[in-house]
């Protein structure tokens, strides 16, 4: 599996308020989400964020409150995959919970800026920065992780591995 993108680089410590902000947690539905993603941290994001792209990040994206809403926020808006150089622990389990890749890849991270074309070869483990002519070997996702994702989460992939 291949994902390909355009780069949104942010620094440390994005914590959730960020992503979404707690102002717009009324609603669960991720379209309605989707139309706030980042708007406190880059006003403009929705309204240039394309299917696909990719938000690169550094230490301890997610951090702040447990709300599953930031990531289903990100993945509404079209984001293929975060890559940072940490997450923080529950924004990670929640993004692979509702089916959003993330990444730990800190050299990625260091030689990304926003605007460059970025991409990950999943089964390979591959992420090539194609802007800059770079790339970056990591761990290949397991299978039943890719599985997981590919469902659109942890709920649809259970409901698929017992036939409801």
């Amino acid at each position: 599996m291949v994902l390909k993108g355009r780069v949104w680089k942010y620094g440390d410590n994005v914590d959730t308020d960020v992503i979404i902000p707690a102002r717009y947690l009324n609603t669960s539905d991720p379209e309605e989400l989707g139309k706030h993603a980042m708007e406190d941290i880059d006003p403009d994001f929705t309204k240039n964020v394309n299917k696909g792209d990719i938000i690169v990040a550094g230490k301890n994206f997610g951090s702040g409150s447990s709300r599953q809403h930031a990531p289903v926020a990100l993945k509404a808006v079209g984001i293929s995959v975060v890559i940072a150089k940490s997450f923080a622990r529950i924004f990670f389990r929640n993004a692979i919970n509702i089916g959003l890749f993330v990444l730990e890849v800190p050299e990625a991270v260091d030689e990304a800026d926003t605007g460059d074309e970025m991409e990950l070869d999943l089964t390979k483990g591959v992420v090539r920065n194609i802007t800059k002519g770079k790339s970056y070997q990591v761990p290949p996702m397991p299978d039943f992780l890719r599985e997981l994702i590919d469902a659109g989460g942890l709920v649809n992939y259970v409901r698929k591995r017992i036939g409801a």
